[in-house]
């Protein structure tokens, strides 16, 4: 029996105990509660203490087992060879040998297990690949939340910043947090959103949306032809497959719009066997993912 450790940061940190790909036991927070004070806690902590902060929930998970095979730490951020390249969302991390610090730490604390760091959206992907028994398959998975995230399953060398693929070609475009014009994220993340739209919130733009509002109707078709275009180059580059949705702002999408665009994109017949799925964003299904990503690197 396989027995991991999966930890997933985002405004905080999740850590569980994973035994053959299952949750065993609770998943542990921190920080705890729900108040939104604590949404911006991970940001205001100095690397070393965002790493002890890891560490420690790593320990609470594993709750005294000894015999880990691997811990697997999932982060928003480009992560190649155990090093945060960069880290838009947890700045204190960008240039940090991070697989490096929670092994040393870890091993501190009397945990001796390989550690394997990766992006939370490729930890999300893993995830569903588990969930829905596919792990002998090539999924993908789109992440529409403050920022776009992409995540590949399995696992191959690569950037996979799919976020900010070139959806168009207006000089107006340039709302992604990069500074890069004409990015997927520039049109569809929630904060770009609101730095287009000053006058109003997300959640009313596509209100008045239905509401029959011009402006607003205009960006609702923008806004899932860059899901489309985004889609439809993965497709063209990797090959059809499923390809999930997910996060927080999947409430705005509309699937028949999403799959219309899809078909004026994709035309050739060998690459139109692709599905979409929704499906919940949830801390467990992105600890189960790191867990199984870890395990996975370990036995390579």
């Amino acid at each position: 029996m396989a027995k991991t450790i999966g930890v997933t940061l985002s405004e905080r940190i999740a850590a569980g105990l994973v035994v053959d790909h299952k949750l065993a036991g609770a998943v542990r927070r921190f920080p705890e509660g729900t108040d939104d004070d604590d949404e911006s806690g991970l940001v205001e902590l100095h690397t070393d203490a965002l790493v002890d902060a890891i560490c420690q929930q790593v320990v609470l998970a594993a709750d005294g087992t000894t015999d880990l095979t691997a811990v697997g730490v999932a982060l928003p951020g480009l992560v190649k060879n155990g090093v945060v390249e960069e880290a838009p969302n947890l700045p204190q991390l960008k240039g940090a040998r991070i697989e490096e610090l929670l092994t040393a730490q870890l091993r501190n604390l009397g945990v001796n297990a390989p550690v394997t760091a990766l992006n939370d959206a490729d930890g999300m992907a893993a995830g569903l690949a588990s969930a829905h028994g596919k792990l002998d398959s090539m999924i993908r998975v789109w992440t529409l939340g403050v920022g776009i995230g992409y995540g590949r399953y399995p696992f191959a060398p690569g950037v996979w910043e799919g976020g900010h693929t070139v959806v168009s070609l207006d000089d107006k475009e340039r709302f992604c947090g990069c500074g890069g014009r004409g990015h997927m994220e520039g049109i569809m993340g929630h904060r770009a959103m609101r730095l287009r739209f000053l006058d109003m919130e997300p959640e009313e733009v596509f209100e008045e949306a239905k509401n029959g509002d011009a402006r607003c109707l205009e960006f609702k078709r923008l806004w899932h032809k860059a899901l489309a275009a985004a889609s439809a180059t993965t497709i063209h580059m990797s090959g059809p497959g499923k390809i999930f949705l997910s996060g927080f702002n999947i409430r705005f999408l509309d699937l028949p719009m999403l799959k219309d665009f899809m078909q004026q994109m994709v035309k050739m017949s060998p690459l139109q066997s692709y599905s979409l799925e929704v499906v919940e964003d949830s801390p467990e299904l992105r600890v189960i993912g790191a867990a199984v990503s870890a395990e996975q690197a370990a036995a390579r």
